[in-house]
Order: C-alpha cells, then structure tokens, then sequence
C-alpha cells in the first residue's frame, strides 16, 4: 500500500509539473491574445501587439512593438507605437484575487497628434476608455464564454520615459508640423493599492489621461514658442492657448 501511495503522489508531482510547462509554455500566447481581444473593447481602437516574453519563475515580462490605432476620422495610421515593456510582478500574487505588479516601464513610445487642443485623436481615446470605466469594463469570460470576475490589480509603480510625440498640430486656421517633441518622464505611484486593488480598465484610464494631458501641456508651450519662431501666432493667440490649456484640464 504504501509503494502504491507513493507512486500515486509521484504521479501527481509530475502531472502538476508537466501541466506548470504547459502552461509556461502557453503563456504568452494567452497574455497577448487577451491584449489584442479586452484591449481594443476598452479604448475602441485596434490594438495589436508583436511579442509577449513571460518568465514566471522572476516574476518578468516584456512586451514587444504595442501599438495603438486611432479612432475613426482620423488619418494618421496609429496614435501610439511602442517598441519594449518592461513589467515585473510578485509570482506569489498570480494566483490570488489582486495581481501584484511591481512595476511597469515604458520606453520610448512614439505618440503621433491629430487635430486641435480642442478636439483630437488623443482626447478622443480619452474619453473612449472613460465611457467603457463607467460601464465596468469588458465582460471577462472563461474558456466556456461564461461571464467571471475580472482580476483586480495593484501596480506599485508605471514610468513611461523618453516619450516623443509627432504629427500635426490644428491652431488658428493653420497646421503647424510637429516632429519628435519631447515628453516630460511620467511616473505614476501606488495604483490599486488597498484590498480593493484596481481593474484594467481603470489603470488604462489613468496611463491614457496622463499621456494625453502631458502632450498637450507639452504641445501647448511648444505653440506658446511659435510667437518668437517661423510659425508667428501673436501674443493674442498665445495669450489664449495658455490659457486654453489650463482651462482644459484645470491645473
């Protein structure tokens, strides 16, 4: 009996450790089609992603050529391309109801503007993921397609460096040409933190409002410089996108 009990829990070491690289195996395939479906139903624009690397003993991930389409009537062919995410999670939290993340950083993303301070394919995206927060989010589903809880998550810290954004800039009847401008870093702290943790969508909410009020602030000074170079706007007109920015976002 015991030389049978023994084979058994063997047995069923093995099969949790094959079914462990399975799974590892598996991974990315699974994050990046969950991206590319729960995505796009968040921001309503085509998300496509070229590489998921998943490493789950470390608790790594990277995330490779993300990019961002645009809202249609818009021409540029994407808002945001980025070429590498880096993310770190705690292992021990990927099987609890709150997914610890660790950190997620950023790097280099190209951001392309469209439009006016007034209306743009950024504030656009915007206030897509806004109306998906105010109804929940996405329906999760399982592998059956029945409805199931989403993961809740705490991300310690988001840094998005070396930001650069490009594209054409609507202000006062004119079409002012905008190439790699850069951003401020980003660094958000502390999100989901609390029992309660934070759902995608809500942690999408913050990253897209940030990104979209740091380039327009930086676009704003940029127009607010014109005054000086080949592009003369008046100090009227600077006067009133100064003021127009501030407006817009109440800082």
């Amino acid at each position: 009996m015991k030389k049978i009990f023994f084979s058994v829990i063997i047995v069923l070491i093995l099969l949790v450790i094959v079914a462990g690289v399975v799974v590892g195996l598996n991974l990315d395939r699974i994050v990046k089609k969950s991206v590319e479906i729960y995505g796009p139903q968040i921001v309503k624009v085509p998300i496509g992603l070229d590489a998921v690397h998943i490493a789950l003993l470390t608790g790594s991930a990277r995330i490779e050529g993300l990019v961002v389409g645009n809202p249609e009537g818009y021409k540029t062919p994407h808002a945001m391309t980025v070429g590498k995410i880096s993310v770190g999670v705690n292992p021990a939290s990927l099987l609890s109801d709150k997914i610890v993340v660790r950190s997620i950083k950023v790097e280099s993303p190209e951001i392309t503007f469209e439009g006016g301070f007034g209306g743009n394919n950024l504030t656009a995206i915007k206030n897509n993921v806004s109306g998906t927060a105010q109804k929940g989010g996405p329906v999760v589903t399982n592998s059956v397609g029945q409805p199931k809880p989403a993961k809740k998550l705490e991300v310690d810290e988001f840094v998005i460096t070396g930001a650069k954004v490009s594209g054409t800039l609507a202000l006062f009847g004119k079409d002012i040409t905008v190439k790699n401008l850069p951003l401020p870093p980003i660094h958000l702290t502390n999100l989901g933190k609390g029992s309660n943790g934070i759902t995608a969508t809500d942690l999408t909410k913050q990253v897209v409002d940030e990104i979209t009020i740091t380039t327009i602030q930086a676009l704003g000074k940029y127009a607010s410089n014109l005054g000086s170079g080949a592009v003369n706007l008046g100090s009227t007109n600077v006067n009133r996108i100064k003021q127009g920015i501030g407006n817009l976002f109440h800082k």
